[in-house]
């Protein structure tokens, strides 16, 4: 399956809600994300544009990998997500498997994130307007899609960013833009 996305910062997020409700949008959830990322041992995922993570929503645990980026208009990647067994020692075995495993503890980006859904084109979108630690104010907007779905789904998201007033498009994943704000100073 693939993650059709778009993310744009430096959002209003109250424009944005003006701007979904009319077109149908629905409030879902709004909820915490806790997203521990890791680094293989067998390669470097910031180099590969990979990305492995244990996301934990409250008490559930979700286990992600992402793959590398397919487009320069979208942050397209296929998306395989598994969800675990639920509560903190489900998330700390996993997390020691993980390191077990050989992968490297890289960052946990921290989120809050009210979840929207609505219909567009036939097609079942989430919008989310994120507010993330450290980094800023986001607005994502993201579609499953089968790969013969991929074109169609891409012009829903980017039609749809343009309808919200969406304009500075951000590629970088939230942990690219975490570990940039940590990086110490060079020179």
């Amino acid at each position: 399956m693939l993650e059709v996305e778009v993310k744009y910062r430096n959002v209003e997020p109250a424009a944005v809600l003006a701007r979904l409700f009319p077109l149908g949008a629905v409030k879902a959830e709004q909820r915490t994300d806790r997203d521990h990322y890791f680094n293989a041992p067998d390669r470097d995922f910031a180099k590969t544009d990979e990305a492995f993570r244990l996301r934990r929503i409250g008490s559930e645990n979700r286990l992600t990998y992402k793959g590398p980026k397919r487009d320069a208009a979208t942050k397209t990647r296929t998306e395989i997500e598994v969800k675990l067994a639920e509560g903190d020692a489900a998330a700390a075995d996993t997390e020691r498997m993980v390191r077990a495993l050989g992968y490297r503890s890289v960052a946990e980006v921290r989120k809050s994130r009210i979840v929207f859904h609505l219909e567009r084109s036939g097609f079942a979108v989430e919008a989310c307007v994120d507010e993330v630690e450290g980094v800023g104010s986001f607005v994502e907007l993201e579609i499953a899609a089968e790969e013969a779905q991929f074109e169609d789904a891409k012009g829903v998201v980017l039609q749809l960013a343009q309808e919200l007033g969406l304009v500075e498009q951000e590629r970088r994943s939230y942990l690219e833009l975490l570990l940039e704000r940590s990086a110490p100073p060079r020179g």
